[in-house]
């Protein structure tokens, strides 16, 4: 029977290939016939989105064991991809084109690294690099980081400029997997007073605070320390199940947030236009009111492709998108795209669970919740929930950074889901 069992395997692997790969096509499918649609200004770079389409198909199969790798991801992916291009090339032309640049830039690099990224396992014996090479960037931002808006987010390389929180994100997720790996049982026993006696295991953490609570000082934005916060925080509960320590910690992060932020009026001033738009209608406030009004205009169904008028956003491509699209496709278009944020982030949760070793389980934890959190905080911005901030709404906000770091978070956790069913 034993010598059966490969023969029995080959096919049983091919059924698996067959689902994954028709849904993969059909989803980029979604980008070819994206070519058919109207869209304002120059359209001679929309033949490079069936070249995108190609590329999904491409990164799909340069998966290793790419039959057993998660099928719903990549057309989730795609579906996201393409909502992203047509609703910044609907506002802006030429930012539309760049970002299907930085889209087949992005699907370059996971198909050719995939082989390094393969082998993520060997990330966990580099705990405390990660930290470091975040505050190298972080100091790099403070002496050559360009400042727009109030917020110091990007290096300028010439034409291009590259956010480098983007990659720091990816860091602390690595950071807190390696770390919480080896101490998680230890912070899961530690009594509360024994913080003290112990201060080993709580230095990394108050390191991790100090690095979120430096991105604050050094950007001025909100977003991305309640970003690390929420990334530390519910990776911190995964390993240790410890609510008090999560509270404690939540506490302490955001005391340090709030002491730093004394010293920028800059936070001041969003934080009271977050308040009331309305004091100032004709100045700051002007951006967060055109959203409301593009939001109310979409009602149920929305105007239609094309038929509304989101262009009125300051910055809609990068701040307010998915008013965008909630006003040209309404209540039932915005809940589509939380729909599929949602999938995405319970599937990226259902392969944490599903994993075999812990420090798998923690970094897909940590993506997971990564895609969660970014979406949750540009949106609760965009409807007034929170004030809004320098975060991006993944894989459809125009920014090329941001598009690549989420592409090689998908793309770790294809690499743990094809992992865990190969075996």
């Amino acid at each position: 029977m034993a010598s059966d069992a490969p023969a029995l395997a080959a096919p049983q692997a091919a059924a698996r290939r067959v689902p994954f790969l028709l849904l993969v096509v059909l989803g980029a499918a979604t980008l070819f016939l994206a070519v058919l649609l109207p869209l304002d200004g120059p359209l001679s770079w929309w033949w490079l989105l069936p070249v995108a389409g190609v590329l999904f198909i491409a990164w799909a199969l340069s998966i290793p064991d790419a039959a057993s790798a998660d099928p719903v991801l990549i057309p989730i992916v795609v579906a996201l991809c393409t909502v992203g291009v047509l609703t910044i090339g609907r506002l802006d032309a030429g930012l539309g084109g760049h970002q299907v640049a930085s889209l087949l830039f992005g699907l370059a690099i996971v198909i050719l690294a995939q082989r390094v990224l393969a082998r993520y396992r060997r990330l966990e014996s580099v705990t405390y690099l990660w930290v470091i090479l975040s505050l190298v960037l972080f100091v790099l931002l403070r002496f050559y980081g360009v400042e727009v808006n109030g917020a110091r987010l990007w290096f300028k390389l010439g034409a291009f400029t590259a956010q480098p929180v983007e990659i720091i994100k990816l860091f602390m997720v690595f950071f807190m997997a390696a770390y919480l790996t080896k101490n998680g049982a230890a912070l899961a026993a530690l009594r509360p007073f024994e913080f003290f006696v112990r201060p080993r295991l709580v230095l990394p953490l108050l390191l991790v605070w100090g690095v979120s609570i430096a991105s604050l000082a050094l950007q001025h934005d909100f977003g991305m320390v309640g970003l690390f916060l929420g990334i530390f925080l519910v990776m911190l509960y995964v390993a240790s199940r410890r609510l008090d320590l999560v509270i404690v910690s939540a506490l302490v992060f955001l005391l340090g947030a709030w002491l730093v932020a004394q010293n920028f009026p800059y936070v001041h001033a969003r934080i009271a236009i977050w308040l009331d738009p309305w004091s100032d209608p004709l100045g700051r406030g002007y951006q967060a009111e055109q959203a409301y009004f593009s939001l109310a205009a979409g009602n149920l169904l929305g105007t239609g492709y094309h038929l509304g008028q989101p262009g009125f956003i300051p910055d809609a491509a990068t701040d307010y998108p998915f008013a965008a699209i909630a006003e040209e496709f309404g209540l039932i278009g915005g809940f589509a795209v939380l729909a599929l944020y949602a999938a995405l982030v319970m599937r990226g949760l259902r392969i944490a669970f599903m994993a075999s070793d812990r420090f798998t389980a923690l970094l897909a934890t940590g993506f997971a919740a990564t895609l969660g959190i970014q979406v949750a905080i540009i949106i609760g911005g965009v409807v007034g929930l929170f004030p809004l901030t320098g975060i991006t709404l993944p894989f459809i906000s125009y920014g090329g950074s941001s598009l690549v770091a989420n592409l090689v978070m998908v793309n770790f956790l294809l690499l743990f889901s094809a992992r865990e069913q190969a075996g």
